[in-house]
C-alpha cells in the first residue's frame, strides 16, 4: 500500500454524514457547488439552512428542494439493506486518486472492500460488442495487471468491461456503476457485480440507491473509472464510444491512457487507432503498461502527488467563519464578469474586484439557480 494514503483523515459522524447526503441530494448541488458550500459555510448542517435564500439571490423563482432528513435516511437504510455504506472525501478508504479530481463527488457509495483503491489501479475499457480476439485480449491484459498487483476497474458493460472483471476476481476488481448500486447495468451482469463482491471486489456509484441509469450518467460514471485508476487501458472502441470518452477524461486529469493497436479493417479499433495517433501509448503486452506506469528505475509504482494531503481541508467540516456577504453592486459587477464564454475563476476576482469569498458566494447563488456551467480548468459560464 503507497503510504501517502496510510495517513489519518477525517471521519464523519453519524449526524455529519446525514447532512452530507442531504446537501449532494438537494437539488442544483453538484459536486462543485456542494465543495464552495462546505468552504463558505463551514458544515454542511449550514449549509443546507442557506440553500433556499442562497437560490433566491441567484435568481431562482420557486423555492429549490432541499433533500429531506427523511429521505437521506431512507436511502442510507436501503445501502444498510444492501450492505452498502456511504464513503466521504478526506476519509481513509475514499480512493485516493479520485479525491485528487477538481471535483470529486463528496460521497460515494460502496458496497465491498474498496480498499482496493489505496494500491494503484489500472481501468481497463472497451466495447460492448468486443470481437473474441478483443475479449481475449481483455482477459488477457486484466489478468496479468492483476498478478502485477494491480487492482482493475471498469464499467460493469458488455464485451470488454464484464472480460476485465471476470478474469481479476482472484486479484481484485472495482465495478463502477451509472445508477444506483442495486440497479446493475445490464442486468445480465447482476450475477457478475455479486461475485465482485464475494470474491473481494468492490462495486462503487455516486448515484442514489434505486437511481435507474439514464445515457447521461455513463459521462459520469466514465470520470470515475478514469478518476480512481492510475491509467487507463482501452483495447477495443469504436470512432464514437464511452470509452473515449473515459480516455480523454483521463487524460485530462493527467492519467496515463495505453490502447491495443487492431486493424485499420475492424470498426472496433477505428477508436483505439485513433488514441494511438493522438498519443496514447501503444501496448502489446503486458509488461508495456508496468514499465510505464513505474518510475525511473524500477520499483514499486508511486500515486502521483494529487493524492497527497493538500487537497483534503476544504473538505474539512470546521465552525463557520464571517458570512462573507455581497452587497448588490458587488453581486452585479460580479455577474457583469461573466458570459456564455468560460472564464477563470480569477479572472472574475480581478475584473469585478470583490474577494474570492465573494465571487464564490454569487457562483453558489447562480448554480443553485441553475443559471452557471462549470468548465475544466476551474472555468465558469453563465446561461444568458
Amino acid at each position: 500500500m503507497n503510504p501517502a494514503t496510510d495517513k489519518g483523515r477525517l471521519t464523519l459522524s453519524d449526524e455529519q454524514r446525514l447532512a452530507w447526503l442531504r446537501l449532494i441530494r438537494s437539488d442544483n448541488v453538484g459536486p462543485a457547488t456542494f465543495r464552495d458550500l462546505i468552504n463558505h459555510f463551514g458544515t454542511a448542517a449550514a449549509a443546507l439552512e442557506a440553500l433556499p435564500e442562497l437560490a433566491r439571490r441567484g435568481g431562482v423563482a420557486a423555492r429549490i428542494r432541499v433533500a429531506s432528513e427523511d429521505q437521506a435516511e431512507r436511502e442510507m437504510d436501503a445501502a444498510e439493506r444492501i450492505g452498502a455504506r456511504f464513503v466521504a472525501t478526506g476519509e481513509p478508504d475514499y480512493p485516493p486518486l479520485l479525491r485528487g479530481l477538481d471535483h470529486p463527488p463528496p460521497l460515494i457509495c460502496v458496497r465491498g472492500d474498496i480498499a482496493l483503491a489505496l494500491d494503484p489501479c489500472v481501468a481497463v475499457v472497451g466495447a460492448r460488442n468486443a470481437s473474441i480476439t478483443g475479449a481475449k485480449l481483455a482477459t488477457r491484459f486484466a489478468a496479468g495487471l492483476g498478478e502485477a498487483g494491480y487492482p482493475i476497474v471498469s464499467g460493469l458493460a458488455r464485451g470488454i468491461d464484464a472480460a476485465a472483471h471476470k478474469a481479476t476476481l482472484a486479484t481484485g476488481t472495482i465495478a463502477v456503476f451509472a445508477g444506483g448500486l442495486d440497479m446493475p447495468f445490464p442486468d445480465e451482469n447482476a450475477a457478475l457485480a455479486g461475485e465482485i463482491v464475494e470474491r473481494g471486489g468492490a462495486i462503487v456509484s455516486e448515484m442514489p440507491i434505486g437511481w435507474q441509469p439514464r445515457s447521461k450518467d455513463f459521462p459520469r460514471r466514465n470520470r470515475l473509472i478514469a478518476g480512481i485508476a492510475l491509467g487507463v487501458l482501452v483495447v477495443e472502441a469504436a470512432k464514437r464510444s464511452g470509452s473515449l470518452i473515459t480516455a480523454r477524461l483521463a487524460n485530462e486529469t493527467g492519467r496515463q491512457v495505453f490502447a491495443v493497436p487492431g486493424s485499420p479493417l475492424d470498426p472496433r479499433a477505428e477508436g483505439t487507432n485513433h488514441l494511438i495517433k493522438q498519443g496514447a501509448t501503444l501496448v502489446t503486452d503486458v509488461s508495456d503498461i508496468v514499465e510505464s506506469l513505474q518510475p525511473v528505475g524500477g520499483g514499486e509504482t508511486q500515486l502521483p502527488y494529487l493524492a497527497g494531503e493538500s487537497d483534503d481541508e476544504p473538505w474539512r467540516e470546521r465552525e463557520p467563519g464571517p458570512a462573507g456577504e455581497t452587497d448588490q453592486a458587488t453581486r452585479e459587477a460580479i455577474i457583469a464578469a461573466l458570459g456564455p464564454s468560460p472564464v477563470e475563476i480569477d479572472d472574475i476576482v480581478r475584473f469585478s474586484g470583490a474577494g474570492i469569498a465573494q465571487v464564490q458566494l454569487v457562483l453558489i447563488e447562480l448554480d443553485l439557480a441553475g443559471r452557471l456551467e462549470r468548465h475544466p480548468g476551474n472555468r465558469v459560464s453563465i446561461q444568458p
